[in-house]
């Protein structure tokens, strides 16, 4: 069963219920949101669609992240929701594990209330024959004791490697301040 629309409304409300201070930036995907019908986990609705990513916390100390290679840029594991995904929290797994190789027998989701969520404009790519348009990134925090990266996914990602946490926040932003508060 797909992800429906009302666990991304669901997802969305709780986030903004216990990050109210976020509301404002994201009143653009809430008013989307509010427009029944639209099918936000579809990747070619490009008013918007929903991605999904993981931050991936081992022993409390360290996050994993990749070298994503359209991006060029280091970020937390993540992308598209497929339509065999019946959750964001399991796109998020899927993605990770997928990226990273991680054994997701080996992961925890700590909080079903995603630790972040952004809004954001991706550049168009005329090679994939996709317009600018926004995603709505949900992400979840989950933990591992062992998370040893296994084969990654050569296609979308140039390596996957423990960051400390400080080093990985300065990095990447303050989502990843929320690897280890996010939580219940």
């Amino acid at each position: 069963m797909a992800i429906n629309e009302s666990e991304i409304v669901d997802a969305f409300t709780a986030y903004l219920e216990r990050y109210p201070e976020e509301a404002e930036q994201l009143a653009e995907p809430a008013r989307l949101l509010a427009a029944k019908g639209l099918d936000y986990t579809c990747r070619t609705n490009y008013r918007m669609h929903v991605t999904a990513g993981a931050l991936l916390v081992r022993n409390g100390a360290e996050i994993l992240l990749v070298d994503h290679l359209a991006y060029k840029i280091l970020l937390q594991p993540g992308g598209h929701v497929e339509a065999e995904d019946s959750t964001l929290v399991g796109a998020a797994l899927r993605e990770l594990s997928e990226e990273t190789g991680i054994d997701p027998d080996t992961v925890v989701c700590v909080s079903s209330v995603p630790a972040y969520i952004e809004y954001g404009l991706v550049p168009a790519r005329p090679a994939k024959r996709e317009p600018a348009h926004h995603h709505l990134d949900f992400g979840f925090t989950f933990e591992t004791v062992s998370g040893d990266v296994g084969t990654i996914q050569e296609s979308e990602v140039g390596g996957a490697r423990w960051y400390p946490l400080r080093q990985a926040q300065e990095r990447v932003g303050s989502r990843i301040g929320r690897a280890v508060i996010a939580r219940a």
